[in-house]
């Protein structure tokens, strides 16, 4: 069963999952900007990691972190539909550790 504290948990996660996405949005901004300022030919540099190397991370972390934001907001809205914390596929309910684990998990550990 849920309890009281869930809900106030699932915000404060969302929250700061939502700063990382902010922070990585800049992040990327910045590496934007960085390769349009520059005409230095970093693809052949020995040195380091490319431009695009940066980019390319940065924005799979992006897309990760998004995802995560829009895990925790589905959970939200599960838990103001009263499913939270229900198996999708079999209808019993998730196990706290895994919700602890996984706050947003819409399967128990069978289903997953």
């Amino acid at each position: 069963m849920v309890d009281d504290g869930t809900r106030a948990e699932l915000e404060q996660l969302r929250s700061a999952v939502a700063g990382e996405v902010h922070g990585l949005e800049a992040d990327l901004h910045a590496v934007f900007e960085a390769s349009q300022d520059s005409n230095a030919d970093d693809e052949h540099d020995p040195e380091g990691s490319t431009i695009a190397y940066e980019r390319a991370q940065l924005t799979a972390v992006l897309a990760a972190t998004r995802r995560r934001l829009a895990d925790l907001d589905e959970a939200l809205a599960r838990l103001d539909s009263g499913v939270y914390g229900i198996c999708e596929r079999c209808g019993r309910p998730i196990p706290a550790g895994r919700l602890a684990a996984r706050p947003f998990a819409r399967t128990c550990v069978t289903c997953a």
